[in-house]
């Protein structure tokens, strides 16, 4: 019998070249990737008419505001774009390896088409549409189950369902939270004090934000008295009141637990009742909408008739807060700000209405959508150009708006860079655990941005320390010829142009200058072993501690 002691070198050895046999293949530019598999036919011809009108707003807009326009960005910078926008992290070096065997004019179509086909693109856009429909906190322990409801989310955008069923489910469903994850929306509303029935006052707030991108919240307490909504035309303005906010609470006011906790979500009877400003006693409310009445059902459940309304293809306010929500996702910043606020009528860029309208007309399709927002000048335009760039030029598109990344962003970015191979669906489990703890351990300690996650922030200097001296980062650059990409980049890679052309693609998204590549082929050159390895490991440091690396240029 081989002996313990002997095996173990033997098992050790055989891992280190299988990890070094996949890593060199991806550094020759051979990834594992299959290309052909891809493709680019997404990008139907029927998209090519409603890419020109979008172009077209967006030209007249920055005409109207007198502001010259910069120039398309090269490949890698849009194609670190979608993945930031589309699954919260960079390309890893496999990747991109893969993209550079595409012809360049057909590169963006196909990257937008390989990240939409992978199952990342829907888990990610699952927990960014779950933060707005229920909040990040993790609610009452019995009645919600958070992981449910993202793991429910992300199969519908992946299975290809209309986000317009998505949501009729979401405020319709009845059932348990167990076998019917949708229902989450309604139990996380729910509080210890008062669980047999649901908070229709925090169901009312968060449907008028998320579906409508109305902040009707004000009027929750009184009128509005600052002309702040209107509820009708500019011809017949209608202004907010109370009741409008009430009658839209009233549609979940009857809903809860009618037996025992084991029924589930149901219509539980009686009846929505609040005290009006200046009202001694509860005033009973009937459901109502506040716009649209005409698209409401007479008949069926109040909850049914409600998501019946909100979805109709008429209903131009939800498609509008859908389509800006998705656009916040891909540029990091929203068309209308702030992203939940969108007036019904008023001044509002025309490309919002041109994508809304397509986007209702085909079904609400996500995936359709957001090809058309990548295919778009304003996504594709650099974020540098000949002239001085303002926040003028921003705010028209006339440049692509830079914004700091989000703390999700960034160590999805961290995790990523630290390896050669993509982190996905068919990494080990182990791995997938790892990066789920090391994302959950960074934002503990970063800071989150919760459900106001376009609110942008600088970043303070405690932040700044968790990048600089934090567990991620070290961890990421730390010598480790299994795991880390530093390291193997450092062994294998003998070429020090070479190396450093590696480092920046993992890292930046980018291929170095021509100044960049001198100063550090420099850095490392003439180094070996342990010496190249740590040369090449505090690059990666420097580098994941740049403030490029923390912005969406």
């Amino acid at each position: 019998m081989v002996s313990r002691k002997v095996l173990q070198p033997i098992l050790m050895f055989g891992v280190l070249l299988f990890a070094a046999s996949i890593a060199t293949s991806v550094l020759r530019s051979r990834p594992a990737i299959r290309v052909s598999t891809v493709g680019t036919d997404g990008f139907a011809k029927d998209l090519r008419p409603v890419i020109d009108s979008c172009n077209s707003d967006l030209d007249h807009w920055i005409q109207t505001a007198n502001m010259p326009a910069a120039g398309q960005a090269d490949n890698l910078t849009i194609a670190r774009r979608v993945a930031l926008g589309l699954i919260g992290s960079g390309l890893s070096l496999e990747e991109i390896r893969a993209m550079e065997l595409v012809p360049e004019s057909q590169q963006i179509e196909w990257v937008t088409n390989y990240l939409l086909q992978d199952r990342r693109w829907a888990d990610y856009f699952g927990e960014r549409f779950a933060r707005a429909m229920v909040g990040t906190d993790e609610g009452p322990f019995l009645l919600f189950r958070r992981r449910r409801f993202n793991t429910w989310l992300s199969e519908q955008l992946h299975e290809d369902v209309g986000y317009d069923s998505i949501v009729r489910s979401v405020i319709a469903s009845e059932g348990l939270w167990t076998d019917t994850p949708s229902v989450n929306f309604i139990t996380a509303s729910m509080s210890e004090e008062n669980q047999q029935r649901c908070n229709a006052v925090v169901l009312a707030g968060r449907t008028s934000r998320t579906f409508l991108a109305q902040r009707i919240d004000c009027l929750q307490c009184h009128d509005d008295f600052i002309d702040q909504h209107n509820f009708g035309s500019i011809e017949k303005p209608i202004p907010g009141l109370q009741t409008h906010f009430h009658e839209l609470a009233a549609f979940y006011g009857t809903t809860g637990i009618k037996d025992n906790p084991f029924s589930g979500i149901r219509e539980a009877g009686g009846n929505y009742e609040t005290k009006l400003l200046g009202s001694t006693d509860p005033t009973t409310i009937e459901p109502e909408v506040p716009f649209n009445k005409e698209l409401l059902p007479s008949e069926g459940k109040p909850r049914q008739r409600l998501a019946t309304w909100l979805t109709h293809p008429d209903n131009k306010a939800f498609s509008r807060a859908t389509v800006n929500r998705v656009w916040a996702l891909l540029f990091s910043r929203p068309l209308v700000e702030p992203v939940d606020s969108i007036p019904l009528e008023g001044d509002i860029p025309a490309i919002l209405d041109t994508l809304a309208d397509d986007f209702s007309k085909h079904e609400f399709n996500m995936r359709r959508l957001v090809r058309l927002i990548v295919s778009t000048d304003a996504f594709r335009r650099d974020s540098r150009a000949e002239f001085e760039v303002t926040k003028d030029h921003e705010a028209c598109l006339a440049v692509f708006p830079i914004t700091q990344l989000r703390p999700d962003q960034v160590a999805g970015c961290m995790i990523q860079a630290g390896r050669i191979s993509t982190i996905d669906l068919d990494s080990s489990v182990f791995l997938r655990l790892a990066r789920y703890g090391n994302t959950n351990d960074f934002l503990r300690d970063f800071g989150d941005r919760g459900v106001d996650e376009f609110q942008s922030d600088a970043i303070t200097i405690s932040q700044r320390l968790v990048l600089m001296n934090g567990n991620l980062v070290t961890d990421r650059t730390q010598q480790n010829i299994v795991a880390n990409a530093a390291t193997r980049v450092a062994r294998l890679v003998s070429d020090d142009k070479k190396a450093i052309d590696s480092v920046f693609l993992s890292v930046l998204g980018r291929s170095p200058s021509s100044t960049e590549a001198e100063k550090l082929c420099q850095h490392i050159c003439g180094k070996f072993g342990d010496d190249r390895v740590k040369a090449i490991s505090d690059i990666y440091w420097a580098m994941m501690n740049s403030t490029e690396f923390a912005w969406n240029h």
